[in-house]
C-alpha cells in the first residue's frame, strides 16, 4: 500500500492551471522529493497534499 498517492491531481486559480494531471506515488519509508523551477507548483502539490488547499480535480491520499 502507498503512503502517498496522487491521481490525476489538478489545481487552478481561474484560468491559471498551476498543477496539470499530476501522478505519482510514495511506499511508506521511501523518500520522496518535488524538484522543478520558480512558478511549477510545487508548493501548490504540498499544499494540496496537506489538505491546506482542495484540488480543482484528480485525488490525493
Amino acid at each position: 500500500m502507498k503512503a502517498i498517492e496522487v491521481k490525476n491531481l489538478r489545481k487552478s486559480f481561474g484560468d491559471f492551471a498551476a498543477v496539470q494531471d499530476a501522478n505519482f506515488g510514495a511506499d511508506s519509508g521511501e523518500v520522496l522529493s518535488l524538484l522543478g523551477p520558480n512558478g511549477a507548483g510545487k508548493s501548490t502539490t504540498i499544499s494540496m497534499l496537506s489538505g491546506l488547499l482542495a484540488p480543482t480535480g484528480g485525488e490525493a491520499s
